[in-house]
């Protein structure tokens, strides 16, 4: 009985990974240098993932949204590991340098993603934080342990790189 049991939860391990691996990948590039370094963060957050089923509240957000949440904060434990200390930079009271839309568009997203990943990482960290993952300077300075200040630094200077970027790109 016992055996029928651990061959079910490992069935149904491998429908998840099949599932969601894809996506849950996709996440780990966003905030990754390179493909090692993505699938050590993949492999970390399935891990969290397996490790905690049993506490996935589907009242509280969907399958999708919880192993996001894992692998988000996966790959920021990652991160901080690799660069212990996220540069505490003031907040310059600029104006975010606009990127234009038709540059953006004209720009294939794995170049994007590319150029991304030539950031500093916590430039990276913060402007992917930001931009695709929808949270707040707030949230950001409170997971990050930096000031809203220097997220708001990171995010400034990721645009104004990436415009960079992108101009010596075309």
């Amino acid at each position: 009985m016992i055996t029928g049991c651990v061959a079910g939860e490992r069935k149904a391990q491998e429908l998840l990974y099949d599932q969601f691996s894809a996506a849950t990948m996709t996440i780990c590039l966003r905030y990754t240098k390179n493909r090692d370094d993505a699938f050590e963060v993949l492999n970390d957050g399935w891990l969290k993932v397996f490790k905690n089923i049993h506490r996935f509240d589907r009242s509280k957000a969907s399958l999708y949204t919880w192993m996001r949440t894992i692998m988000i904060n996966t790959a920021i434990d990652f991160l901080k590991r690799k660069q212990p200390v996220f540069d505490e930079m003031h907040d310059l009271g600029q104006e975010e340098p606009a990127i234009e839309n038709e540059t953006i568009l004209k720009t294939d997203a794995d170049e994007l993603l590319s150029l991304i990943r030539k950031l500093p990482a916590a430039t990276q960290t913060v402007f992917t934080l930001f931009t695709v993952d929808g949270y707040t300077h707030k949230e950001i300075a409170a997971r990050l342990g930096i000031s809203e200040g220097t997220s708001k630094w990171h995010l400034f200077d990721a645009r104004r790189q990436l415009k960079l970027l992108i101009k010596t790109n075309e």
